[in-house]
């Protein structure tokens, strides 16, 4: 015996009813639903990210080269500073929103550590901002130091 439960197409198509055979007559297919907060666009943003480091002082061939690793792993690092205890790395993150870019931020040294043989140096300081924001900082000569050539460079 098989049991269906009341309303099922199944149930339909053994006669329930005529409620059951008729469409809803109140609605049609081209009306929206006007109440209620409006849904957000979920679309990614560009952000710019600067990310700086810092740690126990290493030979400035070996932070280079692991600065140019993490490069060809990350592809949209736009440049790269660094010195024997310390680097700046900055570059765009196509992030939902900031708590989004900053999390893949947060997560980006660590995560790029081994495999690029980064220094075992820690995040100091992070800066996650809209495209717009960046664009009008840098327009007004208020932003971070231009960085004009791309790529990895010593401070």
């Amino acid at each position: 015996m098989r049991r269906v439960r009341p309303g099922t197409a199944a149930s339909r198509a053994a006669g329930g009813g005529a409620a059951a055979r008729r469409g809803l007559t109140s609605v049609s297919p081209d009306d929206r639903f006007q109440g209620g907060p409006p849904v957000p666009a979920e679309l990614p943003r560009l952000w710019h990210v600067t990310l700086s480091v810092s740690g126990a002082e290493v030979p400035l061939p070996e932070v280079r080269r692991a600065l140019e690793q993490l490069a060809h792993d990350h592809p949209f690092l736009l440049t790269s500073r660094y010195a024997t205890d310390h680097a700046e790395i900055r570059y765009w993150e196509e992030a939902r929103d900031l708590h989004d870019a900053a999390a893949v931020a947060l997560r980006l040294w660590g995560e790029h550590r081994r495999t690029a043989n980064l220094p075992r140096w820690e995040i100091v300081g992070l800066e996650v901002v809209d495209r717009e924001t960046h664009h009008q900082r840098v327009a007004a000569g208020q932003g971070p130091p231009p960085a004009t050539r791309m790529g990895v460079h010593p401070f």
